[in-house]
């Protein structure tokens, strides 16, 4: 049987590719509901034939809540960036910074394979990917992944403290697959968020040697009844302790 990494590549670059094919197919008539449910219908028909024991927690389907007594859950978001997905850039192109994040989760070990496609940059980034080398940032800024439409308050406060420079972009899986491939330093984001978000891209983080955690240092837990969780960091191990003792400062002068 196929691996369950290499199953979920194939899960993401599957549902990517429908997503192209519908920008191609309907141009700027494009809406991100037909995106979601396209992918999203895709994914679920791939699990239920290729993984029919396993339980499935999908931000565009209902939850059910089986999914708490399952040995193996997939934490999938069939499209992270909707809005990102329909729109274009300035020079008329189609943006390429949304993602297709599939992710499994097990009781025995927590996350264990997590894949983020980025179908307009034709690529896939992998939790078995090797270690990143964290560039230099002495002398400069610290680049700061945020997003390009909501106000980066904490961020915002950060800098502060801090030499920051914010990197807008869409989509948490572009933000966080941008601190792996050293684009930026850190990711950064307390405006609330859903397991789907993060589950995928924290996998590949994490494999990569990167820290991952609630702001306030505290460890990621998936398949929570709610699956709310609302905070993340991401950043080099030797960036997280100054940062999580930052933000927490911030916090407490709010």
């Amino acid at each position: 049987m196929t691996s369950d990494l290499d199953f979920a590549t194939a899960l993401a670059q599957g549902a990517g590719e429908i997503l192209l094919r519908l920008r191609e197919q309907l141009g700027d008539d494009i809406d991100g509901a037909t995106g979601d449910a396209e992918s999203n219908t895709y994914l679920l028909r791939e699990l239920a034939a290729q993984r029919p024991d396993d339980a499935v927690l999908s931000e565009e389907a209902a939850d059910d809540l089986r999914r708490l007594d399952a040995d193996r859950v997939w934490i999938i978001d069939p499209l992270d960036g909707t809005r990102e997905f329909t729109e274009r850039t300035p020079e008329g192109g189609w943006r390429p910074d949304f993602a297709v994040h599939v992710a499994l989760w097990t009781r025995a070990a927590g996350l264990t394979a997590g894949v983020v496609g980025l179908p307009a940059r034709n690529l896939v980034h992998r939790s078995d990917a090797a270690p990143v080398t964290f560039p230099d940032t002495a002398g400069r800024p610290l680049r700061v992944a945020v997003s390009r439409t909501r106000p980066p308050r904490l961020v915002t406060e950060l800098g502060k403290h801090l030499d920051v420079e914010l990197v807008p972009m869409g989509s948490a899986g572009v933000k966080v697959m941008s601190v792996v491939t050293g684009e930026t330093d850190a990711y950064i984001h307390g405006g609330g968020q859903y397991e789907w978000d993060s589950a995928a891209p924290v996998a590949v983080a994490l494999g990569a040697g990167l820290h991952a955690s609630r702001l306030d240092g505290s460890p990621l837990v998936y398949n929570r009844e709610n699956p709310w969780l609302p905070d993340l960091l991401v950043c080099h191990p030797s960036k997280a302790a100054e940062l999580v003792a930052l933000l927490a400062q911030i916090e407490g002068n709010q």
